[in-house]
């Protein structure tokens, strides 16, 4: 018997909890008995926690009445109560349950309430893209990683956001009971055992642009307007009104990447903007993002989101 153990709190998002809670439990088809996973749920304070959807969960124990030894596997689930309240009176016993688990980890933005009980210094993680930097940025000691769906460190697992708990699951089924039962799960769940590319496929690579008239944000809002034409670092030096050399520095000072880097993220963007919303040939937006051929345009997608822009279209359109 395999134990899991996972942490319940308020404004918690149900599917975190839901998610790998249906994957080991449909494996459990295919174990014998003594393999199962036994499913806990634990709550500080109260048994009763209301989830971010409005939903009401009643956890199975209490933590201050649960011992913090034993788990096989302790998650933290995320959500809105994950990263919003204060959970400091969680974390001696989150402290002391993680080190007595054989695995232990989060899912989505649950890796916000182990990193305020300190589990992630020194660790490489990942959460819902969304959230990759504001995690990064309240814990400096961890290494916050954006682009996997899940990784392990060590004993440390954490995952992307809401269904990737599902992805985390089946590759700990895979772990522990081989590739074919998580493969028969995953067809159970019409999901792939493994997805194609990682979480870059769903965010943005470029945040938005400054709405400040500065030398910078003006050859920005240029180069967003006129993708399909020459973008090189002399054309948008001139609107910027700058030399070449001091643009470049000022521009990698302020945005953190190149003109070039800039301006091959805007148009692998527009790229995808086009194929989520038309039905334009592939050839077509490759000219009308800048990006010259479909050849090209699939170099770019594949080495910077994981998967061809004809994958690309047929996941999101």
């Amino acid at each position: 018997m395999t134990d899991i153990a996972i942490l319940l709190f308020p404004d918690v998002l149900l599917l975190d909890v839901a998610g790998p809670v249906e994957a080991f439990s449909i494996a459990n088809r295919y174990l014998s008995a003594e393999q199962h996973y036994r499913i806990r749920t634990l709550a500080p304070g109260e048994r009763q926690v209301r989830a971010s959807c409005g939903l009401l969960m009643v956890a199975d124990e209490l933590i201050e009445e649960a011992p913090a030894v034993g788990h096989d596997l302790l998650l933290v689930p995320g959500g809105p109560g994950a990263y919003n309240d204060d959970h400091s009176a969680l974390h001696p016993w989150l402290r002391q349950a993680a080190a007595a688990a054989r695995r232990f980890g989060s899912i989505c933005t649950g890796a916000f309430i182990l990193g305020q009980a300190g589990l992630l210094d020194g660790r490489r993680v990942t959460t819902h893209w969304n959230y990759t930097e504001r995690l990064a940025g309240r814990h400096p000691q961890a290494q916050v990683l954006s682009e996997q769906i899940y990784l392990a460190d060590g004993n440390l697992y954490t995952s992307g956001g809401i269904t990737a708990g599902i992805d985390l699951a089946l590759g700990i089924i895979a772990e522990d009971h081989g590739k074919a039962v998580a493969v028969a799960v995953a067809k159970v769940l019409l999901v792939a055992k493994t997805r194609q590319g990682g979480q870059a496929q769903f965010s943005p690579l470029l945040a938005e642009v400054a709405r400040e008239d500065t030398p910078v944000a003006r050859a920005q809002r240029y180069a967003l307007e006129h993708l399909a034409e020459e973008l090189g670092v002399e054309t948008l030096a001139g609107v910027a009104g700058l030399s070449a050399r001091h643009f470049s520095r000022l521009f990698s000072r302020e945005v953190g990447m190149t003109p070039t880097e800039f301006v091959h993220d805007a148009r692998i963007d527009h790229a995808r903007q086009l194929l989520e919303s038309t039905d334009l040939p592939l050839k077509t937006i490759a000219f009308r993002s800048g990006l010259g051929s479909v050849r090209s345009m699939r170099v770019l997608f594949t080495e910077r989101l994981g998967l061809t822009p004809a994958h690309y279209r047929h996941q999101f359109s």
